[in-house]
């Protein structure tokens, strides 16, 4: 059965960067999703589309088709009352937050911080990477009609109630 729209995946992966570090894996359990429905970055959706169960292949995503290239424009210098009731030990550099803004709630990572301000950084934290994939498709099935209509997967460790 090949990967298409419509169908639920399961499989392992592991993600490392340009340097070779692991930035996420599937030891604890594999990862399944709905096929199509962009709940996974475009690159890997794109390089998963007609394959199988068992098979096996890497693959490297540049920055336009996973999290977007960087954009100095989301990093900024605010001020350092805006993080006022925030424990000094946890602002220090690379400290993520969660902020309002015009778009919604956005995660926001702190790059330095002095006596006045604090600069973030609204990328995400993966922006302008090339993402290289090792990944092992386990199992491809259709869908159900439910996991279609509400657009994410059931089951085991995926479910989530509405």
């Amino acid at each position: 059965m090949q990967i298409q729209d419509n169908m639920v995946v399961s499989l392992q992966y592991t993600l490392t960067d340009d340097q070779g570090e692991v930035l996420d894996s599937t030891e604890d359990g594999p990862f399944a999703y709905l096929h199509g429905t962009s709940g996974i970055i475009a690159g890997l959706e794109n390089a998963l589309t007609g394959r199988s169960a068992n098979d096996t292949f890497t693959v490297d995503i540049p920055p336009e088709d996973a999290y977007g290239v960087r954009d100095e424009r989301l990093t900024q210098q605010v001020p350092r009352s805006m993080f006022a009731g925030v424990d000094e030990a946890a602002l220090i550099p690379g400290a993520q937050f969660q902020a309002q803004t015009n778009a919604g709630t956005e995660v926001v990572t702190v790059q330095s911080v002095d006596d006045q301000s604090v600069t973030i950084d609204a990328n995400h934290p993966l922006a302008g990477q090339t993402l290289h994939f090792d990944v092992k498709v386990l199992e491809v099935r259709p869908a159900t009609a439910e996991e279609i209509n509400h657009g994410h997967v059931h089951g085991p460790g995926q479910h989530h109630h509405h």
